[in-house]
C-alpha cells in the first residue's frame, strides 16, 4: 500500500513570490486596450521631443577641441562662463576625478585655438598641467556614420533572430517595436536632460537592444508556450521573474551612476537607466497587451 503524498510546506521564497504576484496582480487585470494605448502615447511624445530637441552631438561625432587641465578643482558652470566671456565662444566644462588627481575638461567648437583656452585658464590656474586634442569634422562625420551603421545592423540582426525563433509575425513585430520604442524614449530623454550623443552613448544604445529584448522574449515565450491554465496566470509568472531581472540590473546601473567619477560612465549608465525604465512599460504593458489581444483572438478563431 503506497503512502499518501504529503503536501510540501511553503517556504520563505514561496511567500515572497506570492506577495510579489499579489502586488503585480493589477497589471494582469488591466484590459489589453489600456495596456497598448499608454505606451503608444508615450512613444508619440518621445517622437515629438526628438523632433523639437534632438540630443546635441558630442565632439567625437561633430569635431571640436578638448582642453584638459589636471590638478584643478572648479565649478564647471562658473569656469565655462569665465572662459566663454574672454574667448568670445561658448564652451562646455566638465569636472572629473581620477585615482590620483582631479581636473576639468573644456570642450570648444571646431576652429577654436586650444592655446587661447589654455592661456585664459592659466590666469586662474597657473600651476595646472594642460593637454589638448582636436577632432576634425571629417573624422566626426565618419564616427557618426559608423555609429548609425552599428545601430542599424544590430537592430536588423536582432529582428532576424526574433523572427527565426518565434516564426510568428505578430509577437515578433511587437518585440521589435518594443525595442525601437525603448531606444526612442531613451534618446528623447537624453535630449531633454542635455546628455550628448557620443560614441559612448551609442554603445549604451547598442547594449540596450540586448537588455530590452531579453525581457520581451521571456514574456512572449511564457505566453505563447504557456503551461498555466490562463493567459493571466502565465503573465503573472513572467512578470514576477522579469521584474526581478530588470530591477536587479536597474539597481546595479543606479549605483554605478551614483559612485562613478567619469562623465562617460555616467552617460552610459543613465542612458541604460532611461532605456530600462521604458522597457518596464513596453514589455509588461505594450507587448503583454498585444499578446493578450492576439491570443484571445486566436482562441476565439480556433473555437469557431
Amino acid at each position: 500500500m503506497s503512502k499518501p503524498k504529503t503536501k510540501a510546506r511553503p517556504t520563505a521564497g514561496d511567500a515572497v513570490r506570492a506577495k510579489k504576484r499579489k502586488k503585480l496582480g493589477f497589471l494582469a487585470k488591466m484590459g489589453y486596450k489600456k495596456m497598448i494605448t499608454y505606451p503608444l502615447a508615450v512613444f508619440l511624445v518621445a517622437l515629438i521631443l526628438l523632433a523639437v530637441n534632438f540630443p546635441t552631438l558630442g565632439i567625437d561625432l561633430q569635431g571640436g577641441v578638448v582642453v584638459t587641465a589636471y590638478g584643478v578643482s572648479a565649478n564647471p558652470d562658473e569656469l565655462a562662463k569665465f572662459i566663454s566671456d574672454q574667448l568670445g565662444v561658448d564652451v562646455r566644462v566638465e569636472s572629473f576625478t581620477g585615482v590620483d588627481t582631479n581636473g576639468v575638461r573644456v570642450y570648444a567648437p571646431v576652429g577654436t585655438d586650444p592655446t587661447e583656452i589654455i592661456k585664459i585658464m592659466q590666469q586662474k590656474y597657473p600651476d595646472a598641467e594642460y593637454t589638448h586634442s582636436e577632432v576634425q569634422p571629417t573624422f566626426g562625420e565618419i564616427a557618426q556614420q559608423q555609429g548609425i551603421r552599428a545601430l542599424v545592423f544590430a537592430f536588423l540582426a536582432m529582428a532576424v533572430v526574433v523572427f527565426l525563433f518565434f516564426r510568428n509575425l505578430v509577437p515578433s513585430m511587437t518585440i521589435i517595436f518594443s525595442a525601437l520604442s525603448d531606444m526612442t524614449i531613451a534618446v528623447a530623454l537624453m535630449g531633454l536632460f542635455g546628455i550628448e550623443l557620443t560614441t559612448a552613448t551609442i554603445a549604451a544604445l547598442l547594449m540596450l537592444i540586448g537588455y530590452t529584448v531579453d525581457s520581451n522574449i521571456l514574456l512572449t515565450t511564457k505566453l505563447l508556450k504557456r503551461k498555466e491554465d490562463s493567459i493571466d496566470e502565465a503573465y503573472l509568472n513572467a512578470v514576477s521573474t522579469g521584474f526581478t531581472m530588470s530591477t536587479t540590473t536597474l539597481g546595479a546601473l543606479l549605483i554605478l551612476w551614483l559612485i562613478s567619477t567619469s562623465q562617460t560612465i555616467d552617460n552610459i549608465a543613465i542612458v541604460l537607466i532611461f532605456g530600462l525604465l521604458a522597457d518596464f512599460m513596453n514589455t509588461w504593458l505594450l507587448n503583454a497587451g498585444v499578446l493578450k489581444w492576439y491570443l484571445s483572438n486566436s482562441a476565439r478563431g480556433g473555437s469557431e
